[in-house]
């Protein structure tokens, strides 16, 4: 009888522990991120942990720096979310001294340099960072091209030349369109990623809702339930909503 109870009480146990470890599990993202690095070179000063909130970057944490380049950040975070380490200079420069990284829980690397802080950027850790550094390379190349265009546009304006004008406007024309097919179809295959919904809303927000809901409707229901899977699909909506007014 005793060894009846003995494992009744066993058996309700394990219940309560399966029942507690499926609610713990259920919550589809929220953790803690341990963000650390180096800024060589830096000696004394103090760098920020941000991130916007309404339309505004704020301050999550700060920590100064006195002796050791080396810093540490811990903080929660619901969702990937694009945040900033920020460097306060005493320079008067505002360049070059903020970082624009895709923070995800776990723990994330940045290396960088007091002289280049931004651009020297190292970043390791997060998957969708490496997405969008991914997606960045190639968009840089667009963005190069297109460069080379207005360069050519301007110098054939002074000649006068219409029929070459319009030949290069075609082909800016064309590459912006080339760009439009790589943004969608990028956020179309990465459905699994936070990345996707976060192109959409800052690359191809103003595409057409076709292209929109179809890159909606790849999104996983983790990525869904995200701030920025959340901000997109209310984002759809509401253009449908306001292509059926007009």
């Amino acid at each position: 009888m005793m060894f009846s109870k003995r494992l009744t009480f066993s058996k309700l146990l394990f219940c309560l522990l399966s029942i507690v470890g499926c609610e713990t599990t259920s919550k589809p993202f929220g953790s803690i991120m341990l963000l650390n690095g180096t800024v060589g070179g830096l000696r004394k000063g103090t760098l920020y942990l941000q991130k916007m909130q309404d339309s505004i970057i704020v301050n999550i944490d700060s920590v100064v720096v006195e002796g050791s380049p080396n810093f540490k950040f811990k903080t929660k975070i619901e969702s990937p979310e694009i945040y900033y380490l920020y460097l306060k200079k005493e320079d008067g420069d505002s360049l070059n001294d903020r970082i624009l990284f895709f923070a995800e829980k776990g723990e994330i690397s940045i290396n960088t340099l007091l002289k280049t802080f931004e651009s020297s950027a190292q970043i390791s850790g997060s998957e969708n960072q490496k997405l969008l550094q991914e997606y960045r390379k190639l968009a840089r190349q667009f963005n190069s091209k297109n460069l080379e265009y207005i360069q050519a546009y301007f110098r054939e304006a002074k000649e006068g030349d219409n029929e070459v004008l319009d030949s290069i406007q075609a082909a800016m024309d064309n590459l912006l369109k080339r760009r439009y097919l790589y943004a969608l179809n990028f956020a179309s295959t990465h459905g699994d990623n936070v990345i996707a919904p976060y192109i959409a809303l800052t690359e191809v927000y103003d595409a057409n809702i076709v292209f929109l809901d179809t890159i909606a409707s790849k999104l996983t229901d983790k990525v869904k339930s995200s701030k920025y899977g959340k901000e997109f699909l209310d984002y759809v909506e509401r253009r449908k909503a306001q292509e059926v007014a007009e």
